[in-house]
Order: C-alpha cells, then sequence, then structure tokens
C-alpha cells in the first residue's frame, strides 16, 4: 500500500556553517569564498530575488546516474525562476552525474558532505549559484507512513529524494514524474526564496501556525498537507504544478523580487 505524504513533507535542516562580514565575496569582487553558500535557508532571499548584488544565477544540477530529474521538470524550475527573479545577464543550468554514494538511506549530514565534495559552483562577483541534488535513495526520516521528498537545507542548496519520488509517480492513478518533479523543485526552492516567513518578510498573516514556515492557503505550493489528507496528490491532481498564492507572491515583491 502507497505509504502517505503530507505536501512533499518537506523539511528544513539547517547547516551550522556560517562566515563572518570579513569572509563575504560580496565586498571583495574577486573572491570566491564557498562558506557564502553554506548559510542558513532563507538567509540569501534577497540576492537570489534581486539583482541589488547578482546580475546572473547558476544552477548545478548533480544526479545520481539513473536517476537525473526531467527535461522538462528542470525547464519548469527555471520558468518559475525567471517569473519571480530578477536576473538580467540570465539563469543558467548545468547538469552532470557522479556515481552512487552508497550511503541509503541518507541522513542530513551525509547530504551536507555530498554537497561539500562535489559541488563546483559557489558566488562570485555577480553571479548566484544554486546547488540541486538527485539522490538514488531515500532520506533517514521516512517512517512507515510517511516519507520525504524533498528538503532545503541551506541558502542555497536543496536536495530532491529522486527515487522516492520516482516511485510514487508514472503509474496509473499517479501524478505524471515531470509535474511531481516541478512540484517538488519548487517548492523547495520557495523556502531558499525565504518562504513562508523565512528569511522573506510577511506582508500578511499567512504563515501556517501548526505547520511554520508554510502558507496557510491550501491551494499555494508553499502549504503543507496535512498526513491524513490526500497530501501531494491532491495538490496536482488538476495536472498542473500548483502555484504560489496572491500572498507569497506579494512577500517575495517585497524582498526585491517579481
Amino acid at each position: 500500500m502507497k505509504k502517505v505524504i503530507s505536501l512533499l513533507m518537506i523539511g528544513l535542516f539547517l547547516s551550522v556553517a556560517s562566515c563572518s562580514k570579513e569572509d563575504d565575496p560580496l565586498d571583495n569582487p574577486v573572491a570566491i569564498n564557498p562558506n557564502t553558500n553554506k548559510q542558513q535557508t532563507g538567509s540569501s532571499s534577497n540576492y537570489l530575488l534581486s539583482d541589488k548584488k547578482f546580475k546572473s544565477m547558476v544552477i548545478e544540477v548533480v544526479y545520481v546516474a539513473g536517476f537525473e530529474p526531467s527535461s522538462t521538470a528542470i525547464n519548469n524550475f527555471v520558468n518559475f525562476l525567471t517569473a519571480r527573479t530578477y536576473k538580467p545577464n540570465g539563469i543558467s543550468v548545468i547538469k552532470r552525474s557522479i556515481p552512487s554514494p552508497g550511503n541509503s538511506p541518507y541522513t542530513d549530514a551525509e547530504i551536507i558532505s555530498i554537497e561539500d565534495a562535489n559541488r563546483t559552483k559557489y558566488n562570485n562577483a555577480d553571479e548566484i549559484a544554486v546547488w540541486a541534488f538527485f539522490t538514488d535513495g531515500k532520506s533517514s526520516k521516512d517512517t512507515d507512513t510517511s516519507v520525504i521528498l524533498g528538503t532545503a537545507y541551506r541558502n542555497t542548496s536543496f536536495v530532491i529524494y529522486e527515487q522516492t519520488l520516482q516511485a510514487l509517480s508514472d503509474s496509473p492513478f499517479e501524478p505524471s514524474r515531470s509535474l511531481l518533479e516541478t512540484t517538488v523543485i519548487t517548492h523547495e526552492f520557495g523556502h531558499i526564496l525565504g518562504l513562508t516567513n523565512l528569511g522573506t518578510a510577511l506582508q500578511s498573516n499567512h504563515e501556517d501556525a501548526e505547520h511554520p514556515k508554510h502558507c496557510i492557503e491550501k491551494t499555494c505550493l508553499m502549504y503543507w498537507s496535512s498526513e491524513t489528507g490526500g497530501g501531494i496528490s491532491n495538490m496536482v491532481s488538476g495536472g498542473a504544478a500548483p502555484q504560489l498564492d496572491a500572498q507569497c507572491i506579494a512577500d517575495l515583491r517585497a524582498n526585491g523580487g517579481k
């Protein structure tokens, strides 16, 4: 029997890595310092949304061989970013595979270690870099009744548990894989953009008190569905990925986004 999923069962684990003011390459236009990409989720929301510091964005998509995300989902992700961020010099994507780390189920610490060992793109003078990792295994936080599909865990980093996602898609009565991938990826990046009340200030009272850092509106991309509800299957039942509601968009615009 299929496991029940709350809306993506999104978790947010925060890296303890930080950097001092002196280490910040924003004050040194020729420096590339990986520590600026190892901060708390949501803390770079304004830099991602606006063109105040960074005029372009590069997304480093790394996946375990055999678990590549669909081109449709990646294109939808770029379209999502284009619609909400100011990056006049463009948004680019680089993709590559790596061998299986062989650590499934993956702990939060293992996901961070994989990024640290394999990431090659970091912020530079005018380009902000994003890391997206697609695994060949499940999260160690999965239970007998619920699973995690993705987690935003640093200011420019997120993981998608692609093996789990594939097991829940592309079969009769299940959503298409690209639709499910699009929903999980954009939801996770919504957290990196500071939603909801995670670095991007609220312009109205729409944070879900029972599920902090998520929107209270049930049709919004940033909604957390309860475990006893239909979960993500209900969110994508119309055949399209859920969109940000007007309140979340207002938050992003007030923080420098479109």
